[in-house]
């Protein structure tokens, strides 16, 4: 293998419940229901997509860029507050980026991007970043994970990516990457998405380099 690609959001940073929490909070203080299947349907959209879900789909009233807006000050607070990294997210990425170029395919907006990386000293260990909001789609579209392949210079099947949601999964694999899953019992991948998966990790303590390796 030549290269790592991290996800952020559920992989590194524990944030996929405060999204949820704060894009619902948003929509209560409007005195919208939150619709069945909305959680699982924004989890790895770009911002233009999930700011026009929770605009078209919710109900929320506003521009998307000011629905957009709102969403991003508010994760940004409770970033301030404390930045909710994964036990073991620092090891890990340390461990990997000491033996291979390391990417990073999210679908945070760049602010919070750089924000998380300036934050928790990581930003140096990452050769290439790239927000969903840079390229035409947000996952499942493997366009954000192209992106980082093509600024590596990587064969896609030399690389491996880390994702734990379902959208993440099935664009890592589109993507055409060897693809580990990290899921998470609060927001499981569906069964069909993890399987397109060649391994499976319960927490970062084993996403080592013998693993990596092995997958080569």
């Amino acid at each position: 293998m030549q290269a790592v690609i991290f996800d952020l959001d559920g992989v590194l940073l524990d944030s996929e419940g405060l999204w949820d929490e704060v894009r619902r909070d948003l929509a209560a203080g409007a005195g919208l229901p939150w619709p069945a299947g909305a959680t699982r349907a924004m989890q790895g959209m770009s911002t233009p997509e999930w700011s026009g879900y929770l605009v078209d789909t919710v109900g929320v009233a506003g521009s998307r860029e000011a629905v957009a807006e709102q969403v991003i000050a508010m994760m940004a607070d409770r970033y301030r507050e404390g930045l909710p990294l994964i036990r073991g997210a620092t090891e890990a990425v340390r461990r990997l980026a000491a033996r291979w170029p390391l990417g990073l395919a999210s679908s945070s907006p760049r602010s919070l991007i750089d924000t998380v990386l300036a934050t928790s000293g990581l930003e140096g260990a990452f050769q290439v970043t790239v927000s969903t909001e840079e390229v035409a789609a947000g996952k499942p579209s493997p366009a954000v994970y192209q992106a980082v392949i093509r600024r590596l210079a990587l064969a896609p099947e030399r690389g491996v990516a880390i994702e734990d949601s379902s959208n993440g999964l099935r664009s890592a694999h589109a993507a055409g990457l060897v693809v580990v899953a990290l899921p998470h019992d609060a927001f499981p991948p569906a069964p069909d998405a993890l399987a397109l998966s060649h391994a499976r990790v319960s927490d970062l303590d084993e996403l080592t380099v013998e693993l990596i390796d092995n997958l080569g």
